[in-house]
């Protein structure tokens, strides 16, 4: 097992994970934006599924949303905490019996024939939790796939404002009272994250040139120090998705960029249109619109999404 492997593998089983991650829409907006756009996807492409598999399922968000349709449902997951989480929230939908709960990882699908489902689906870029395995991952995605394939992989020209914007998750925070963790701890540190940013040019083009956010060696030695360190991350290109789709047999892919409108608009702004039923069905309804534009599609405030079809001989 590689390093990029074992690190994930104990991030994502500490003991809160389910818990946070289930939490996350009620607690950020760019979290809603993404996955209001997915749902809309998924929705809108359910003519003739009746299986599929959710590799890196969570907390049941879309694997829950397509059993309440009638989809039986692989929920596929390195964290057992999110499992569990995924289960009790099935349950309380009254869907468990229309999912069948698998731990393990993404780098091996070797348990999984050819054209097992009707959609195979990754959402919130477990791919690139994968690296430097990502390529082959989407292969076996894809081989398991019998109609579409639809996932959303870490975006890199999304990403990289990051490296000159220290404050923003900021942006994003629905309510500044919450009793969130992280939202308390962005709060409390805003101030000295100011104070103690520096802007790099040399950061900046090597992530633009890698894909790859942050020291590598750096995360390794925290991982043999018993920490638990961030996923090692590969960004991908939007040229680059589409190639190693279409190089495994993918047609008709479409992409899009959830959060490309929204990021230029400022807290105040957002948390007023979120609070108002009326304001906030529109507004995702124009972000999808916006943001599934080929020409925003790089810029998703975290995600690159991407839909398309399985043609078997």
């Amino acid at each position: 097992m590689d390093y990029s492997t074992k690190i994930s593998e104990r991030m994502w089983n500490l003991p809160d994970k389910g818990e946070l991650e289930a939490q996350r829409e009620q607690c950020f907006i760019d979290d809603i934006i993404q996955k209001a756009h997915i749902e809309r996807e998924l929705l809108r492409n359910l003519e003739g599924i009746h299986t599929a598999f959710d590799g890196g399922a969570g907390s049941g968000r879309f694997s829950i949303l397509l059993a309440k349709k009638g989809v039986h449902v692989t929920h596929f997951d390195i964290s057992q905490p999110m499992i569990d989480k995924a289960k009790e929230l099935a349950k309380k939908e009254g869907v468990l019996e229309k999912i069948t709960f698998v731990k393990g990882m993404l780098e091996d699908l070797s348990g999984y024939a050819d054209q097992s489902f009707d959609l195979v689906m990754s959402f919130d870029a477990p791919i690139s939790y994968t690296y430097p395995r990502q390529e082959e991952v989407i292969r076996h995605l894809v081989r398991i796939a019998r109609k579409r394939i639809m996932v959303s992989v870490s975006s890199r020209l999304g990403a990289l404002p990051y490296l000159a914007n220290p404050l923003q998750k900021h942006q994003f925070i629905l309510d500044q009272n919450s009793e969130d963790g992280w939202i308390q701890w962005c709060l409390k540190n805003k101030e000295q994250m100011i104070e103690s940013f520096q802007f790099s040019k040399a950061v900046c083009k090597s992530a633009y040139a890698t894909g790859i956010m942050g020291d590598i060696e750096e995360a390794k030695q925290a991982y043999d120090k018993g920490e638990s360190p961030w996923c090692i991350t590969y960004h991908f290109m939007p040229d680059e998705l589409i190639r190693i789709l279409r190089e495994n047999g993918v047609k008709n892919i479409e992409l899009a960029g959830p959060g490309a409108f929204a990021r230029t608009i400022p807290n105040e702004i957002l948390v007023k249109i979120m609070n108002d039923p009326e304001q906030k069905s529109a507004f995702l309804d124009f972000c999808h619109e916006y943001d599934s534009n080929p020409y925003v599609c790089g810029m998703g405030k975290d995600n690159l999404f991407a839909t398309g079809e399985i043609f078997n001989a």
